[in-house]
């Protein structure tokens, strides 16, 4: 059984919480909790890059994911996550341009798979297109994806395992891992990671409790398996 890591975003309905930097702050020393991002909407660029210092001041990973699709807003995201320091830009539809200019700036690219669409997202295309996808896009250098499995139209758990049991690669899941036994399908599955944003708001773990509070009962869970 593989232990995939918990990114966990600082977005509910697909927007950065205002408050994004107390809320980390009040989260990081949480230690078994190393991945953090958020969306490229919601704050303005300065408060983004205070937040994605602190991030990494606090010795964490750092992911911008992009919810847009065309490739002059998908190359204007990647100029965002340069500019703000982070590590890793996850979503985005693939475009040359886009991979071209993150590895001039030694940045982890970590496109959707798929065919998406909308906001909140959806993912279309059979589970062999989007493998397919994945494996041309291999072949054009890329090594991590991001893909919307519980959002696709047909069956997000079966997608999701005959994707990770076809790609050699860092997969991550995006979206809906919003309970304990979601969590233990990821375990079952084996991806590298995937995130985790809205249920901790909806407080989907401790009903009466904080943020923190159900942060940690998912990093307690994860822990302890």
């Amino acid at each position: 059984m593989n232990k995939p890591n918990l990114i966990v975003m600082l977005t509910h309905n697909d927007v950065t919480v205002k408050n994004a930097y107390e809320i980390f702050e009040a989260c990081k020393d949480i230690a078994s909790v190393k991945h953090w991002g958020f969306k490229n909407v919601g704050l303005p660029k300065d408060e983004m890059k205070r937040l994605v210092q602190a991030m990494k001041a606090a010795g964490k990973t750092t992911y911008l994911e992009v919810v847009t699709y065309d490739e002059e807003s998908c190359l204007d995201a990647a100029k965002t996550c340069i500019d703000c320091g982070f590590d890793t830009l996850m979503g985005t539809l693939y475009y040359e341009s886009v991979h071209n200019y993150l590895k001039e700036n030694n940045m982890t690219y970590s496109p959707f798979v798929g065919k998406v669409s909308g906001s909140p997202s959806i993912l279309e295309g059979t589970n062999e297109e989007i493998v397919q996808n994945a494996k041309d896009l291999m072949a054009k250098g890329i090594t991590a994806f991001d893909i919307l499995a519980y959002r696709h139209v047909i069956d997000g758990e079966k997608l999701a395992r005959e994707f990770c049991a076809a790609i050699d690669a860092k997969v991550a899941i995006a979206g809906s891992i919003s309970s304990f036994e979601r969590i233990d399908t990821m375990f079952d599955i084996g991806p590298w990671g995937f995130t985790m944003g809205s249920a901790l708001f909806t407080k989907n773990f401790v009903s009466d409790g904080s943020f923190r509070e159900n942060l940690q009962a998912v990093a307690d869970y994860m822990e302890s398996k």
